[in-house]
């Protein structure tokens, strides 16, 4: 996985500032004015400024720092669970499942649509076909009854709350998946759904493998 590098530059202002004191004294003749301290307005000034700029340039950089190369939007990534052996995440035949094999979407592009929130687009193989170049995004499914939820492929629609996902880093390098506190999950009866975890431990989490840049529209 290739690394991204954040630099930034900022330039320092260094100002100084002498006060003087000036004391009057009674002299026959002259303008007794009292004491008073110079206060360098101007140059406090400056300093105020070169501080405050300073202060922007770190706080962008360290919010660009935050987000990985993975969900920059412009790259493409396969995603596996952590705990699998040999299997990957694959969008087959509209829904999000796992496989041992290359079927289905493997290919997903997390988009960022605000500073926490994601769309995931899903792409297949590219072919001469022109709608393998188009992708459908991640969207919570919800079957009713007690079936649980469970994420469907869906045209891409960033305003839509159900296609809008967290994809939060852990302690060891893998990422929580979750819509509105609804956890992706593995369930060795339902496969991957979602599902809120109350009291119970998180006990699935994903690697985002880099696989190269991003179709040339999601960039």
């Amino acid at each position: 996985m290739s690394k991204l590098k954040w630099a930034a530059g900022a330039a320092v202002l260094a100002c100084t500032s002498a006060a003087m004191a000036y004391a009057a004294t009674g002299t026959a003749g002259a303008a007794t004015t009292g004491s008073g301290t110079g206060t360098a307005a101007a140059p406090a000034a400056h300093s105020k400024v070169a501080t405050q700029n300073k202060a922007a340039v770190k706080a962008k950089a360290a919010k660009a720092a935050k987000r990985p190369p993975v969900l920059s939007g412009k790259r493409q990534v396969t995603i596996v669970r952590a705990q699998a052996f040999e299997s990957a995440v694959s969008m087959v035949s509209g829904e999000l499942t796992e496989v041992d094999d290359d079927s289905g979407r493997q290919l997903f592009v997390p988009t960022p649509v605000s500073r926490t929130e994601y769309i995931i687009k899903a792409y297949g193989k590219a072919t001469n076909d022109p709608a393998s170049l188009e992708p459908s995004c991640w969207q919570v499914s919800r079957p009713g009854g007690s079936d649980p939820l469970r994420v469907e492929a869906a045209a891409c629609d960033k305003s839509n709350a159900r296609q809008r996902f967290h994809i939060t880093a852990q302690a060891d390098k893998t990422y929580a998946i979750d819509s509105g506190s609804a956890y992706l999950q593995y369930s060795p009866t339902r496969g991957l759904i979602l599902e809120e975890l109350g009291d119970a431990p998180l006990l699935s989490t994903f690697r985002l493998v880099d696989n190269g840049p991003a179709p040339r529209g999601n960039r």
